[in-house]
């Protein structure tokens, strides 16, 4: 298998670009912080990144993790420089190197003359202090064009090899600005296509591998919610689960019973899709009712259009109701969209339930549903979907703030 992906000459992954997998790329700074701002930008553009402190940890990285890239960052106190590239040439490595160090630094002159010297593939050195987007178009033209995974990946198969994840988008208090959560999204990192997106694979309703698939999220939640109490503090996180889920009562008591025995846990918000509850109503009422008494709550989920089947509901149990992108995104300039959120807004209130705004893409967007009197928000005006370890460190790096 591993031959079918990579192919069977080892020369070919010396290549930048040639593989047909998502770029590698390896961050060696002996600085925490520097490496986990350069990673954090190094991902979102598509990298899979590893780092290193020392230059005797290179060697490991440069055998199983296979980097395209090496971001090398230079400073007086820092990472032995000439140590690096004996390594890199020893090993033959043929990826590219950028070196970021001080303006006219005697160091990065050295490191980008002697690495030509040894016929390394030195980029432009980049100077410090840069911005994000500075880095960003420094690597971007690196980036091979991947097409979208044909035919879709199978859920089976990553659930096999591990390549599942869930990665978090925070929720955000409307009128505070605090972060109230985050809701939790799967994603496969696979081998040859990178991060893919859930349209890629999420198996249809009768397919078995969906419970599969939802057991998984259930517990790795569990886990994630953890570690981001050691890493931070307590964060509600919501789910997405299929109706489907609810139908077996077997299911939902396991559900109950894998949630963390933990004083600091607030409780699951398990979001249903607005088109699935609306079919099935009634087990989702009655799944709402029993799960409220095992901390764990229902959010409604891309509610839109079809609001009105939930007006006039002898019992809502539903502790949120999220209203759909396409009726938040570019709502500030379509009164239509605000007619929309307004009905669903008043339909919450009149249930004292809590309602959420998704898509908040732009600040105009942010101050329409603060007026109209969203609760909460989220989108990517505050933050983009990002992986466990990343969302920690967003959560403690710096304040919510809105763009002008």
């Amino acid at each position: 298998m591993a031959s079918e992906i990579f192919g069977d000459d080892p020369a070919e992954s010396k290549t930048f670009g040639r593989r047909k997998v998502t770029p590698r790329a390896c961050v060696a700074d002996s600085k925490k912080h520097l490496r986990a701002f350069l990673t954090d930008v190094l991902e979102d553009l598509g990298f899979v990144t590893s780092e290193c402190a020392k230059a005797d940890e290179l060697g490991m990285i440069l055998e199983t993790q296979l980097p395209d890239l090496i971001v090398l960052g230079l400073s007086v106190d820092g990472i032995e420089a000439g140590k690096i590239l004996e390594i890199l040439v020893r090993r033959k490595f043929g990826g590219k190197i950028l070196a970021i160090g001080a303006r006219e630094s005697v160091i990065v002159r050295a490191v980008q003359q002697v690495g030509a010297e040894y016929g390394l593939a030195m980029l432009p050195p980049l100077t410090t202090p840069f911005a994000a987007g500075t880095l960003r178009e420094r690597v971007t033209t690196l980036l091979p064009g991947e097409p979208a995974p044909s035919p879709a990946v199978h859920v089976s198969e990553a659930l096999h090899a591990g390549w599942l994840e869930l990665w978090y988008q925070q929720k955000i208090d409307a009128r505070s600005l605090v972060r109230s959560g985050a809701e939790a999204l799967v994603r496969i990192r696979h081998p040859t296509w990178g991060v893919v997106p859930p349209a890629y694979f999420i198996p249809a309703d009768d397919d078995p591998h969906l419970l599969r698939l939802s057991d998984f999220v259930i517990d790795r939640v569990g886990e994630d919610w953890r570690y981001l109490l050691q890493q931070q503090s307590a964060t509600d996180i919501s789910i997405n689960l299929p109706v489907s889920f609810l139908k077996d009562r077997q299911i939902v008591r396991d559900l109950c019973r894998k949630m963390p025995a933990h004083p600091a846990f607030g409780g699951l918000l398990v979001e249903i899709s607005s088109a699935e509850a609306i079919q099935d109503l009634d087990l989702v009422i009655d799944a709402a009712k029993e799960l409220r008494f095992h901390n764990v709550a229902v959010s409604i989920d891309n509610l839109g259009a079809d609001w009105p089947a939930l007006m006039g509901l002898d019992a809502f149990p539903f502790a949120e109701l999220k209203v759909d992108r396409q009726f938040v995104t570019g709502c500030a300039n379509d009164r239509l969209k605000q007619t929309v959120c307004r009905h669903i807004i008043e339909l919450a209130r009149g249930y004292s339930t809590r309602v959420v705004a998704e898509g908040v893409e732009t600040r105009a967007d942010f101050v329409t549903a603060n007026e109209m009197g969203f609760d909460m928000v989220q989108g990517y005006l505050f933050g983009k979907p990002m992986g466990l370890k990343k969302f920690a460190r967003s959560a403690l790096a710096h304040p919510v703030r809105v763009a002008k």
